[in-house]
């Protein structure tokens, strides 16, 4: 079939496993051994206690990723917790969702954070006055990140994990995969265009500059200097906005009446007036940009700031996209279609989080409504649905098949009247997700003048159950008529 497209993913998933998994659930690493997951604070200060004994340099940091304690209930992981493993050596535990990072009081220390005053919704305190050792949102991780092993820019320079990012794309049938969150120094772009030069550098990367750092004028400025980079391997010029965090998190920004649980209402990533200069910049200078949004009152300060500077510059082939925008409401999805706008879908939340969203995050009425893929296509709004690698595992056919079922971990179906058919599922992780990114024209689908990019899977996808649709093996992928099997990855 066509190669697999993955329209948000992130490659920094191949260098996350460098360090520690520390997930809920198992997963698979790039060389095709199974992580148990992690099922209690127990499990996890054992594990990472073993990484610790076996690193010889006290001074080295000790980085984990994959954390979800909402399967966890009440109980908070916290500095005095990782203060157990290691009191010599920071330590750092990133989030499954990738928006909070847990440290030790070691970390706390190198990066000022111990101390009396501190006042930050991202910053909780103990009683005694001092941060827990949880950093929510990316404003307050960005002061332990170097510490710890996360800074984007290194993350970014890593090409063992550009290359093991590859070998996961090949193992799942993506021929073409996004960088969505990319900061993109000088010699990650360097890096990144000689290796997909490679004739046998198996998958198409588009990667898209983030908005941080940078002023609006000056993102602009940039994203069209690498645009003038790109080449057939490495596609260059997009932008990516965060509006606001993760649900799961409870750092996304919800409309009324907020939290099922009753927490805090989220963090707003970015001010208005900074997603209105940015949209209306990016709509002048024919820059397409993808926003993060999660909450449905974030999705609807996008909607109301993309709205008034289409108003100043008008483009009719923008194809701007909302990312996740997992709360969207029927309302907002015609708004969305009226300006042009396409949806890619968090699918995977589904299976993931889906039993949680119902007991914590959202409640079962909002949680039905979640990723609402047949509302976006009844409603006309061109839509692809993703993983969000390493947030989840890279495996767009598994992606179709949460789509399509709508099941929980549990179980249960969540919301069968959001459910879509296998053919429109693998339409959106083909050209529904090629669209999203502008390629359509040359990926998606097998027709005379495109790429020769094919996904070989061992089954047919459209005569297999429904159910079973996840659990189709790849034989490999043919990517612009080079020929890469699964088992020599």
């Amino acid at each position: 079939m066509p190669g697999l497209v993955e329209a948000h993913s992130h490659v920094m998933q191949g260098a996350f496993w460098k360090r520690v998994y520390c997930g809920y659930f198992d997963r698979m690493d790039p060389e095709g051994r199974v992580w148990p997951g992690l099922t209690t604070i127990d499990n996890l200060l054992v594990r990472l206690s073993k990484a610790d004994r076996e690193f010889e340099d006290r001074t080295k940091p000790l980085a984990g990723w994959g954390f979800d304690p909402l399967y966890w209930g009440s109980e908070r992981l916290q500095r005095r917790h990782l203060d157990q493993v290691s009191t010599s050596r920071p330590i750092g535990i990133l989030h499954a969702s990738c928006h909070i990072l847990n440290v030790n009081t070691k970390t706390l220390k190198m990066a000022g954070l111990l101390r009396s005053g501190l006042k930050h919704p991202g910053l909780p305190l103990g009683e005694d006055g001092l941060p827990e050792g949880e950093l929510r949102g990316h404003e307050c991780m960005a002061l332990a990140n170097r510490h710890v092993g996360f800074m984007r820019e290194e993350l970014a320079n890593d090409e063992f994990g550009f290359r093991q990012f590859a070998k996961q794309c090949v193992r799942t049938g993506v021929t073409t995969a996004t960088d969505l969150a990319a900061v993109l120094p000088d010699d990650a772009v360097k890096m990144m265009l000689r290796v997909t030069a490679e004739q046998d550098f198996p998958v198409r990367i588009a990667a898209m500059r983030k908005f941080i750092n940078l002023t609006g004028p000056d993102l602009i400025r940039v994203a069209r200097e690498l645009g003038d980079l790109s080449t057939d391997g490495l596609r260059l010029g997009s932008i990516k906005v965060v509006a606001d965090g993760s649900i799961q998190g409870f750092t996304a920004r919800l409309c009324a009446p907020g939290y099922f649980n009753g927490a805090p209402n989220g963090i707003w990533y970015m001010p208005r007036e900074h997603i209105e200069e940015v949209s209306r910049l990016a709509l002048k200078e024919n820059v397409q940009m993808h926003v993060h949004t999660n909450g449905d009152q974030a999705t609807q300060l996008v909607l109301e700031c993309i709205q008034k500077s289409l108003k100043k510059h008008a483009w009719s082939d923008h194809r701007f996209t909302m990312q996740h925008c997992q709360l969207a409401s029927r309302n907002q999805l015609k708004k969305m279609r009226e300006l042009g706008l396409c949806a890619n879908l968090f699918s995977n939340q589904i299976f993931f989080w889906g039993d949680l969203h119902c007991k914590y995050t959202v409640g079962p009425k909002r949680a039905r409504n979640m990723n609402a893929c047949r509302s976006a296509l009844d409603i006309g709004v061109p839509t692809a649905i993703h993983s969000d690698a390493p947030i989840t595992p890279l495996s767009p056919l598994f992606t179709a098949w949460c789509a399509v079922n709508r099941l929980t971990h549990s179980g249960q179906v969540l919301g069968k009247h959001e459910c879509i058919t296998i053919d429109e599922a693998l339409y959106a992780i083909t050209m529904g997700a090629a669209y999203t990114l502008k390629l359509d024209s040359e990926i998606g689908s097998i027709e005379k003048g495109k790429r020769a990019d094919f996904a070989i899977l061992e089954q047919d996808p459209t005569e297999v159950d429904i159910k079973n649709l996840k659990d189709i093996e790849v034989w490999g992928t043919v990517q612009d008529g080079r020929v890469f099997p699964a088992s020599e990855q």
